[in-house]
């Protein structure tokens, strides 16, 4: 089967081929005749399959014969969690739509907004965005809804743990009643299910990856050794091996500003990317590392999604995450599009439970390699592959909010953490619960009278001479 062979016209062709592919991947294969016809669709694909192109090629082939957008209008909105995916949804729709007559924007928050509402004067046929800078431009007039004719969510699933559920049902209700939707998300959860019942209409499901499964070309291991001792390890294995271009993650943003100055102490050129970084210092780092001018990019879960860095040969998690899925998420940045990866893992005994949670989601006992010299003077506990069904994620009450959080039922209630929020997520979520009233903000508690003031504390009171 041949790009050409899913009704895609000249110019878009062209541009595919400028790019080097020449066979599309399955999920682009399903999804790119299903969009073309006009019909809802519902797609479930892991990282690396080509998924950005299977809704970009057919959104620009149906723009591409109308009336461009009007000023401060759009045509089709595409939807996406960070500002780093937002960045790569919008470089590939330029690529693709280079021989085309459309246009587009690409707007997130870390940045001022002045450029944005100036860039949306003339309007977009594609605007890509973060929901609450969205919101933000929509407050302020500077983009209007009624024109558009296609709205995608890209990552449905990472924006709905990222507390956007608010803004993205406060633009559904903005958006025109007749449009076309697509919904792209790597499972199909409860969750995801729940939001597409007042999203799209008789969808066309695909699912072309079982849940959770890691791409066979990246080979998996994993190095025991202590935590303090991983620095030094990482850069052993770096010198070592000779590795080029390595992508690092770590649990915490002052995790990885540590490790980065300490590998350029060690004369390997580093950056750190995370949400405390401006996003001047995070496209800058991002774009060093792509170039080969920064060997290695040190990076928290925020960037566990939306990078593409072209044939990513190395990816190490540094600490392993708390929640198993974030894994697969990880090392999704390596072996993509057929491409060989590697991902390494450096487990100290404290992650043990993190590695067994592992293990049972992706159904394989990773490979293991002490280092000499850097024994662990604790022995991780050998893996035994736990191959009981996993439980689907059940709903937790409301918080202060009011809205539902979910997670996984792979760890101990006790140690499991909520994802963390993104810059761009909204700022209520996540907020501290109301206080309780205290027995004197109230006239009678537990049917007695408020306490009262002690008597040494009182004022005295004020009399009339």
């Amino acid at each position: 089967m041949s790009f050409a062979s899913l009704g895609l016209s000249a110019p878009i062709l062209e541009a595919v081929a400028k790019q080097g592919y020449e066979t599309p991947s399955p999920i682009q294969a399903q999804a790119i005749p299903a969009i073309l016809e006009g019909k809802d669709v519902m797609a479930a694909a892991q990282t690396g399959t080509g998924k950005t192109a299977g809704f970009t090629l057919p959104l620009l082939e149906k723009l591409s014969g109308g009336q461009p957008a009007r000023s401060h209008h759009i045509r089709a909105l595409i939807l996406t969690p960070t500002r780093e995916l937002a960045a790569q949804v919008g470089e590939n729709v330029a690529k693709y739509s280079k021989n085309l007559p459309i246009n587009s924007a690409v707007v997130f928050g870390g940045v001022k907004a002045n450029q944005q509402i100036n860039r949306l004067r003339q309007g977009a046929d594609v605007l890509v965005a973060t929901p609450g800078r969205l919101m933000d431009l929509h407050s302020q007039n500077a983009v209007k809804f009624r024109d558009v004719e296609i709205l995608v969510l890209d990552e449905a699933d990472r924006m709905l743990d990222m507390g956007f559920i608010r803004d993205i049902r406060k633009i559904l209700a903005l958006l025109p009643k007749q449009r076309q939707n697509l919904l792209f998300s790597a499972t199909f959860s409860d969750d995801i299910r729940a939001l597409a019942k007042g999203l799209v209409n008789n969808p066309v499901e695909i699912d072309v990856n079982p849940r959770n499964q890691t791409a066979p070309t990246v080979k998996q291991w994993i190095c025991p050794v202590d935590q303090k001792k991983k620095a030094n390890l990482l850069t052993k294995l770096l010198n070592e091996r000779k590795w080029k271009q390595v992508l690092v993650f770590t649990k915490t943003k002052h995790g990885a500003n540590r490790l980065a100055t300490h590998l350029e102490s060690r004369g390997i050129s580093s950056a750190a990317i995370h949400g405390n970084k401006s996003q001047g210092a995070r496209t800058k780092a991002l774009a060093n590392f792509k170039s080969g001018d920064v060997r290695v990019l040190v990076a928290t879960d925020i960037a566990a999604r939306g990078l593409d860095i072209e044939q990513l040969p190395q990816v190490v998690n540094f600490e392993l995450p708390h929640v198993a899925e974030d894994y697969v998420h990880r090392i999704g940045r390596t072996g993509r599009a057929g491409c060989v990866g590697e991902a390494i893992s450096l487990v100290c005994a404290d992650e043990f439970g993190d590695l067994i949670a592992i293990e049972r989601l992706t159904k394989q006992i990773l490979d293991r390699e002490i280092i000499e010299g850097f024994e662990p003077s604790i022995n991780l506990p050998v893996s035994r592959l736990d191959t009981r069904p996993l439980q689907p994620k059940t709903a937790k009450k409301p918080n202060s909010n009011g809205e539902k959080r979910s997670y996984s039922n792979s760890k101990p209630a006790s140690r499991r953490r909520a994802t963390p929020r993104s810059d761009d997520a909204p700022r209520s979520e996540g907020a501290k619960p109301a206080r309780k009233p205290r027995p004197t903000d109230a006239k009678v508690t537990d049917g007695k009278p408020p306490r009262r003031t002690p008597q040494r504390n009182r004022k005295p009171a004020v009399t009339a001479n």
